[in-house]
C-alpha cells in the first residue's frame, strides 16, 4: 500500500481493517508496517491509502498516487 503525503523512506504498509465509525460516518483504514523491523498500526482517511500497482517498483508516495484512483474511489474489496 502506498500512504499519500506520508514520507517515511523504505516504509511499507499491509493493510489490516477498514474502520467505519457509526455514531459520526467516519471511515479509516488501519495498516501496518512502517520502517524495516517496525510492526506499527496507523489510520488514513481512504482518499489517502493507493494499492501498489507494481510489483518490485519503488516510487515516491507522490509519484505513485499521480493519476490514480484511492482506496475510497476504487476498492480492490468492498469497504461495508
Amino acid at each position: 500500500m502506498v500512504i499519500s503525503g506520508l514520507s517515511m523512506r523504505g516504509a511499507t504498509w499491509a493493510f489490516r481493517a477498514h474502520v467505519r465509525n457509526t455514531n459520526n460516518g467516519t471511515e479509516s483504514v488501519e495498516v501496518v508496517g512502517g520502517r524495516p523491523g517496525d510492526r506499527a498500526i496507523r489510520s488514513f482517511e481512504p482518499d489517502r491509502v493507493f494499492a501498489v500497482t507494481s510489483a518490485g517498483r519503488r516510487r515516491s508516495a507522490a509519484r505513485a498516487t499521480a493519476g490514480e484512483l484511492s482506496l475510497a474511489e476504487a476498492p480492490q474489496l468492498p469497504l461495508g
